[in-house]
């Protein structure tokens, strides 16, 4: 039962995301969101998530929707400082990998954690440590090696949010 629950829950989201990405409600694209989302379902639908029963809970959306606002405003900030360190070469460049830790426990929480990280520009998640809650980030202008200190600067804003959402 677990399994047709997570693939109806996988099926939702998915189809609403179609709606929401293709604007358009004609027959054609109707059915071509229903096949798609009906093929993710069932490929894909065991490993949408862990706890499928836990979004039945309308603030878990509310949640993505903030955590959504967070994220493009962060994006905007990293968009703006690597233009910035383009446009300027005299500034200081310090690149290396950091290692951070996290709060988050499941697979689909860490890997929207990762996968967010990487899109903001300046940052790219290398590695992924489940057991230790680590992740090796490679960073444009290291500002702190203290795993506690980078893990506040890159993670904090994104995981309490994700928290909420998928754990």
């Amino acid at each position: 039962m677990r399994y047709v629950y997570s693939r109806v829950v996988t099926f939702s989201v998915s189809f609403i995301l179609w709606l929401l990405l293709s604007f358009s409600l004609d027959w054609q694209h109707l059915a071509a969101g229903i096949l798609v989302s009906l093929l993710v379902a069932f490929i894909m639908g065991d490993m949408f998530t862990e706890k499928a029963k836990h979004w039945s809970h309308p603030g878990r959306y509310a949640w993505f929707v903030v955590y959504m606002a967070v994220f493009a405003w962060e994006c905007v900030k990293s968009n703006i400082d690597v233009a910035f360190r383009v446009l300027h070469p005299h500034l200081p460049v310090n690149p290396g990998i950091v290692k951070v830790k996290t709060i988050l426990k499941t697979e689909t929480g860490l890997t929207f954690l990762a996968n967010f990280i990487t899109l903001t520009p300046g940052t790219f998640t290398v590695d992924i440590d489940k057991e230790e809650g680590c992740l090796y980030i490679h960073w444009i202008n290291v500002q702190a090696q203290d795993v506690e200190a980078a893990s506040r600067i890159i993670v904090s804003k994104f995981e309490r949010i994700l928290k909420e959402v998928f754990e």
